[in-house]
């Protein structure tokens, strides 16, 4: 079954003789379902080896590691550990201790003998020394189907499947790979080594006879880089690049293989099995929900001499890993992440009629480069050769590329240790201004990174909540001031400041995102394609269709006022986040309540146990008013006076309001003012007259809510009635609004005006000024980081209680800031 190494019908050889000879016939239509002939030798090589005309270019190794056993037990550690050492060459090898021999599933007989597999073909002449496609000679005889990395709507790594056929013009118009023969890896094998002892066989000058010849991997470079460089023949050769799970599957035994024996255990749980890679306990991929193939999902790749993987960087400037498991050495080279830019700009300098064609070109993994002129241009580029049974890792934004010395097989993944984070981050604002489709959620992994520092914290933080282990010591590691991680937080806080300052919105048009909002679709900006689980912009006039902050003004030409931005956190949210990573306490019982919806005591509170105790007795959520903090409304009375001079309604009728929950502290300016502080969360109940009949007391529920950018949003809501609800950013005013329908319907049943209802207390009726309560809250807040409540507290002890509010809202349903006002 050979079309990897065929001559041409002698009447082509006729019509051909003016041009280059081809290392390969045609393939034939894959649509015609002919199957290629049985034997790998019935068909000539022409193109031959020229070894004076050998280009091998002599640039520097990259270095090479060889870990212990102990060393190799922790993959992500040991990456940690040599990462200084091997970042600045872009690309190392790893050699595993010599035990490490994981058995091939690939070399099982179904498999090796019965499984399928398809292949491209290369142009190994072509891949940088080229016309333009739209300067190519009419006289040129090969057809072929032209790739396009669009097409799927799902995601999938950019620069994927460049032998893909597509129907667009302007697509075909791009220089790619036809899609070659289906082989079995038994069947390629031969195909692979007839055309190799073909392509490098030496004949007897005198005798005409053949003789079999082993080249070295130095003339196989040479030669290979003299057909790139300097192309003499037409040489075509088959790769069986970017194999899905799905077609041979994985060389490493899986869990779900269901094998059994320790033998296998061990490499089946193993880090250094690629399945396992990604989703490691400290790479930010494991927070990718969906297995994207080829980033979490291993690739394959069926090499034969000569294929080749040309310059690119990793999607989104991951890690990536590489195991050989079998065959003959593949020839790789590196360029540093810090000379990325470097090469792009060699690259463009010497092709430049074809970057101008497709200025993307090193997006579509097509193009091959010689080291040589990248080190005469100044460029850092290093080389690996790796054999069976070792690893080459590649670094954040490394240009790599290569090529096969004949049938070898590989598996490749990539990873994201926490210090890719900001690698990452620099990739989507590339990406950005690309124009460019992303693969992932930057951050969602950032967030989810910073989740899991959090829970590793708090179990750090508390023994009888968790214990000292590898993984929360790891996240613990990222953490504190200027960590890895709380950096990269920072980092992307300041981005989000920068970008809503610089649209000069508005506050109202601050929306608190729904945290669903990404969940059952992809959320990307309409104009440049940026993930928008963070922030987004949108449109009253387009309600599905969104931009990222940076292209707001570009979704259409409304007024400002009918716009709004989408913010799953606030700033100050955010603000306590990285203090939370940072160690405070206070944050990071915040963000503990966040991430695992578990409500703390604070332990600082040890000193006061009496309120501590209090507190305690608050967050057990069933409460009676026999507790220590049963008010009594007499005495909070006596204290409290309305600024009119009147006793307040509330004070007049007798309050006595019930907590249900203290909720949590939000550090931020609008969280408090000088007479009270409003934790998140806060639940009380307290009688007063219905509003539907006010000729009785029922209860009502008073609650904080997170009104985002606004700060809390009050609510009360008749307990018997929940569609009888009251909003306002005031608590003051929230009352007000129920004293207001209280007298409108007494007005509407033409019930008598009570005397007492002239006014009312609103913060009393919260119970914000009940001393057990403040009490209580005011524990919460040892540092005294509410500053503009404490100075006030400390400076005055002023006896008024009435609030003003900058702003009345009163809503009965709908939503306000994402919060659900039903």
């Amino acid at each position: 079954m050979e079309h990897l190494s065929v001559a041409p019908e002698e009447s082509e050889i006729k019509e051909d003789m003016s041009q280059k000879n081809h290392s390969l016939d045609k393939d034939k239509d894959k649509d015609t379902n002919m199957e290629p002939p049985t034997s790998p030798r019935h068909r000539k090589v022409l193109a031959r080896w020229l070894p004076d005309e050998a280009q091998r270019p002599i640039i520097d190794e990259a270095p090479v590691f060889t870990p212990s056993l102990e060393e190799f037990e922790d993959t992500l550690a040991y990456i940690e550990k040599i990462r200084p050492l091997a970042e600045p060459f872009g690309i190392c090898r790893i050699i595993p201790p010599s035990s490490w021999k994981p058995p091939c599933r690939l070399k099982e007989k179904s498999i090796w003998e019965h499984t399928k597999f398809p292949t491209r073909i290369q142009n190994v002449d072509l891949l940088q020394n080229r016309e333009p496609m739209k300067k190519k000679p009419k006289s040129r005889k090969r057809k072929r189907r032209r790739n396009s990395k669009m097409g799927s709507s799902s995601r999938r790594r950019s620069g994927s499947s460049p032998s893909e056929p597509v129907s667009s013009p302007e697509a075909e118009e791009k220089f790619g790979f036809n899609s070659g023969s289906d082989f079995t890896l038994d069947e390629f094998e031969k195909h692979a080594l007839h055309f190799k002892d073909s392509y490098f066989e030496k004949k007897d000058s005198s005798s005409g006879d053949a003789t079999k010849w082993t080249p070295s991997v130095e003339e196989i470079e040479g030669e290979y880089w003299r057909i790139v460089e300097q192309p003499t023949d037409e040489v075509e050769v088959y790769y069986g690049a970017d194999l899905e799970n799905g077609v041979l599957g994985s060389g490493f035994y899986k869990k779900s293989d269901m094998l059994t024996g320790s033998d296998i255990d061990q490499y089946v749980a193993s880090g250094w099995n690629l399945n396992n890679l990604p989703r490691l306990p400290g790479s930010v991929l494991s927070f990718e929900d969906c297995d994207i193939s080829g980033v979490l999902v291993p690739w394959l790749y069926v090499g034969t001499c000569f294929s080749s993987f040309c310059w690119h960087v990793e999607d989104h400037h991951l890690y990536s890993l590489n195991y050989h498991h079998f065959g003959e050495p593949k020839v790789w080279y590196g360029v540093p992440g810090s000379n990325a830019t470097a090469l792009e700009k060699a690259m463009r300098k010497h092709l430049p009629d074809l970057f101008d064609e497709q200025p993307d070109l090193l997006h579509g993994l097509v193009t091959q480069f010689s080291p040589s002129i990248l080190k005469d241009e100044g460029v850092q580029v290093y080389r690996v050769v790796q054999n069976s049974g070792e690893y080459v890792l590649t670094f954040p934004r490394a240009y790599h590329a290569g090529f096969n010395c004949g049938f070898n097989c590989a598996e490749a993944v990539n990873v994201a240790p926490v210090d890719w984070l900001a690698h990452g981050q620099n990739a989507v604002e590339l990406y950005s201004k690309e124009t460019r489709k992303t693969s992932l959620s930057h951050d969602k992994l950032l967030l989810g990174a910073a989740y899991e520092a959090v829970k590793a914290l708090w179990e750090l933080s508390d023994p009888s909540v968790g214990k000292e282990n590898t993984t929360n010591l790891r996240w613990k590691s990222f953490c504190g001031k200027n960590g890895t991680l709380t950096n990269a937080i920072q980092a992307r806080l300041q981005m989000e400041e920068e970008r809503i300052a610089a649209l000069g919105r508005d506050s109202s048009s601050l929306m608190k995102m729904e945290k669903d909002f990404d969940s059952n679709c992809e959320r990307e900006c309409f104009s440049c394609f940026y993930d928008l689980h963070l922030s987004a912009s949108g449109c009253k006039c387009s309600p599905e269709e969104y931009t990222c902050l940076k292209h707001s003004d570009d979704l259409c030409s409304c007024d400002e006022k009918d716009g709004f931005i989408l913010l799953r956190y606030t700033m100050d949210e955010l603000s306590s986040l990285v203090r939370a990573l940072e160690g405070e306490s206070d944050d990071l019982k915040i963000w503990v309540s966040k991430v695992l919806g578990i409500e703390h005591s604070d332990e600082d509170q040890k000193k006061t146990s009496s309120v501590i105790s209090k507190e305690k007795k608050l967050k057990e959520g069933s409460f009676d008013l026999n507790i220590d903090l049963e008010l009594d409304c007499q005495e909070d009375v006596k204290e409290e006076v309305s600024t009119s001079g009147e006793l307040a309604a509330s004070e007049n009728i007798g309050v006595s309001v019930e907590p249900i929950n203290l909720g949590f502290l939000i550090f931020g300016k609008l969280w408090c003012n000088k007479n009270a502080i409003f934790p998140k969360g806060f639940r009380s109940r307290v009688k007063f007259y219905n509003v539907l009949d006010p000729t009785r007391m029922s209860n009502y529920i008073s609650e904080v809510l997170d009104a985002g950018l606004m700060g809390p949003l009050f609510r009360v809501t008749l307990e018997e009635s929940p569609d009888e609800s009251f909003y306002n950013v005031s608590a003051q005013q929230c009352w007000e609004m129920v004293l207001q329908r209280v007298k409108d319907t007494s007005t509407t049943l033409d019930l008598p005006t009570l005397p007492q209802l002239e006014c009312i207390n609103g913060l009393q009726m919260f119970g914000f000024l009940s001393p057990s309560i403040v009490q209580a809250i005011e524990a919460l807040d040892p540092n005294h980081r509410l500053v503009e409540y404490w100075n006030h507290k400390t400076s005055s002890d002023s006896k008024d209680h009435f609030i003003s509010s900058n702003c009345s809202v009163s809503l009965t349903k709908g939503k306000l800031f994402g919060v659900d006002l039903m």
